[in-house]
Formats: structure tokens, sequence, C-alpha cells
């Protein structure tokens, strides 16, 4: 580990559809409404996010050879993250996330089609395992296959790094179980928290989610998150634990306000700032992406998430 290091994202980079019905939504119907497109995909979601705080930031993802593929690459770089080691695949088509809100901004439905994953695999890491030498800490998503997900946990193992993960989806969350005493952050939601620790947590339910903050402690996590929506945080290290309650705001788009919350955690965390500071921070940005069609602000800097700071 490299104490002024970069900071290494793995995972998942994507185009966003989004599709917001002006009325009540219809299934099985022709509903009318309004299409964006913007750019996504948990880890370079993280990533994004990390960069416009200044985070000296590297992106490990894989991208199809398309058009696609070249805008993601393109909004990346001139977001300010190192994209000089993404993976360009001629043979796979670069990831999609189309999701359906209905009227009041409340997700109905997503279908993620992320094929091109299995390209972010073990040579891929391996190659570029000196970036793991040169890292200050690791943040994966639950994206990643299981090889590359277990090899990218060996690599840390190796290199002292921390990890951070986001657990990404609740059919995936499982997965990062027989990893969690590695863990240096997890960030779950409400209903991921359940694959991970097994404890149901209801969205409303502060005292349910501290105590799965508890065990995810107990089973070796340094720090755990569970977040509630529009309930906030729940949080614990073992030795300090609390609730930071969501910022009151107009929702747009609720797609990646977890990992602008993830991501302004790990930059209090990087600038050795209070457990509590950190969590209010990592609630500020996610109340700042509420608020923007795209999945990341384009208008988040240091100086507008201190400004906007939950108290």
């Amino acid at each position: 580990m490299v104490e002024d290091g970069p900071v290494l994202v793995i995972g998942a980079a994507a185009i966003d559809v989004k599709g917001t019905s002006h009325q009540r939504l219809l299934p099985k119907n022709y509903n009318l409404g309004l299409i964006h497109t913007t750019f996504g995909g948990v880890a370079r979601n993280i990533a994004e996010n990390l960069a416009r705080l200044d985070v000296n930031v590297i992106l490990l993802t894989a991208l199809g050879d398309d058009i696609a593929g070249d805008s993601v690459h393109f909004h990346c770089t001139r977001s300010g993250i190192n994209t000089d080691y993404i993976r360009r695949c001629p043979e796979a088509r670069t990831s999609q996330f189309m999701a359906v809100f209905d009227k009041d901004h409340a997700l109905e439905a997503a279908i993620s089609d992320f094929e091109i994953m299995p390209f972010v695999d073990v040579p891929y890491l391996d190659a570029n395992r000196d970036l793991f030498a040169e890292a200050q800490m690791i943040v994966i998503d639950l994206n990643l296959t299981d090889d590359a997900l277990r090899y990218a946990v060996e690599l840390a193992d190796q290199y002292n790094l921390p990890i951070v993960a986001d657990p990404t989806s609740p059919v995936r969350a499982g997965r990062l179980q027989p990893f969690l005493d590695r863990m240096y952050l997890v960030t779950p939601n409400a209903a991921e928290t359940t694959a991970l620790c097994g404890l149901d947590v209801p969205a409303h339910d502060l005292d349910t989610a501290i105590q799965a903050a508890h065990n995810l402690i107990s089973i070796g996590t340094e720090i755990a998150i569970v977040t509630l929506g529009e309930r906030g945080l729940a949080y614990s290290d073992g030795t300090n634990h609390g609730h930071i309650p969501a910022v009151k705001t107009k929702i747009v788009d609720e797609t990646g306000a977890g990992d602008a919350l993830t991501a302004a955690v790990i930059f209090g965390l990087l600038n050795d700032l209070p457990l509590d500071e950190a969590m209010r921070l990592g609630v500020t940005a996610a109340s700042l992406t509420l608020r923007c069609k795209e999945s990341v602000s384009p208008d988040l800097t240091p100086d507008l998430l201190y400004s906007s700071l939950v108290v």
C-alpha cells in the first residue's frame, strides 16, 4: 500500500437509459414520458464521484469497441478519471442499464446488460498488478465474476490494501459474504444486507439497521454502512455507531445516489475525517445526486459538498 497512491476502482461502466412516465405507470401498455441517456455503472459512478472530489482514481473495467464505449471512455477521461488501463473489447458490447421510473421518480423496473464483465478477468487484473502495488485503496463492485472478485481480494491482500465493496444488488450481494472479514468498508442497502448477514432490515427500522451494521462488524468488516433511502443511513465501526438522516430534497432521479454516498464516505476517510463527518458527507453527496438527472452530479466539487453538508 502506498499512502498517497491512487484509489483503484474495479467493476462496471455502462450507458444508463432512463425512462420516466408522465402519469401512473400502466403495466403491459404504452406510457408517455421522458427518456434520458447518461453514463453509469457502479464502479464508474464511484470513480467519477471520487475524481470530482479531487481524488486520484484509476478505473479498471471493460468497454466494447463501439460508439457507446467511446462515449463512456471520453466522458470518464474528461471527468478526471485515469482511463489508461480500461480494457477495450472488439468482441463484446459496452454494458447498458435500462430503468423505468414512475411519475414520482421511484424505480419500477430495470434491466442490466453486463455481458462484457467476464472480460474483467484474472489475466487482465494480473496484467495490472503494478497498479495494486502503487494504490492506497481498492474499490470493487459485485458485477465482477467470482474468479475476478477472488483474485482482486488476493491482490489486495498481497499489497496490504484496504478494500471497499459495494454489494451492487440483492442478487449479487451474497457473493461478498466469504470475503467480509477482508473488507475495510461495505455499503449495502437494506435489501442487500439480508444477503450479507442474514438479518432482514426493513427500510424504516433504524434499530435493526444498526444491529445489521454491528453484525457485519462482528464478521470482520471494519466499517459497515446500511443505506436506508429516504431514512438516510446507519453505521458502525465496532466502537462508534449511529444514524444520519437523509436530506429532504426534490428527487429527480434515484440512480447513482448510493454510489455518490460511497464515494463521499471514502473521500472523508481518506482525509482522516471523523467517522460521523464522513457519513454526513456521504448523505450529502447522495442528496446532490438525487437532484439531477445524471447518475453522477456534474456540479459535485469538494466546496459544494462541504457547503451543502447535512448537520
